[in-house]
C-alpha cells in the first residue's frame, strides 16, 4: 500500500469514520468506501470451505399443525420459532406465520408426521400435506 489509499486505510483502521475521511480528502464517501472495501466487516470474503448460512424463511403453517406441535416435545429452536409465530385469522381457523431457517421448518414437518397416518382425520392429513408442500418448495 502506498499513496493516499494507504493513508485512508490506515486512518480507517485507527477508527476514523468514512464521512470524516471523505471531508478530509475532499472526495465522496463512495470513493472512501471503495478504498477501504476490503476492510469493511460486511464485505469480508468468507472462507471457501465455510458453509453458507441459511437465511430465515417465513411460511404459513395451518393452525391445526401449530396446535399439534405446541403439545409435542420440541427442540429449543423449534419452540422459539413456534412461540414467535404470528397468528393470522383465516375464516373459522387461523394460520401461524412462522419465520425460521429451512432446517427448522423441515424438523417441524417431521414432528407432525403422525398427522399423515392412516388413522388420522382427513382434514388433518390435508393441513399437514399443505404445510409439507410449502416446506418442500424451499430449496435444499
Amino acid at each position: 500500500m502506498r499513496g493516499p489509499v494507504a493513508v485512508v486505510k490506515r486512518s480507517f483502521l485507527e477508527g476514523r469514520c468514512i464521512a470524516a475521511l471523505a471531508r478530509d480528502h475532499g472526495v465522496s464517501r463512495g470513493a472512501i468506501r471503495t478504498a477501504v472495501a476490503d476492510l469493511l466487516p460486511d464485505r469480508t470474503a468468507a472462507a471457501p470451505e465455510a458453509p453458507v448460512p441459511e437465511l430465515p424463511v417465513t411460511l404459513d403453517m395451518p393452525g391445526e399443525v401449530a396446535d399439534f406441535l405446541r403439545t409435542a416435545e420440541l427442540e429449543p429452536a423449534e419452540r422459539v420459532a413456534l412461540d414467535e409465530g404470528q397468528a393470522v385469522r383465516r375464516g373459522t381457523g387461523y394460520t401461524l406465520r412462522v419465520s425460521a431457517v429451512p432446517a427448522v421448518h423441515r424438523q417441524l414437518l417431521d414432528r407432525c408426521q403422525i398427522l399423515d397416518g392412516t388413522a388420522a382425520v382427513p382434514a388433518r392429513r390435508k393441513v399437514r400435506r399443505e404445510y409439507g408442500n410449502r416446506v418442500g418448495a424451499l430449496t435444499p
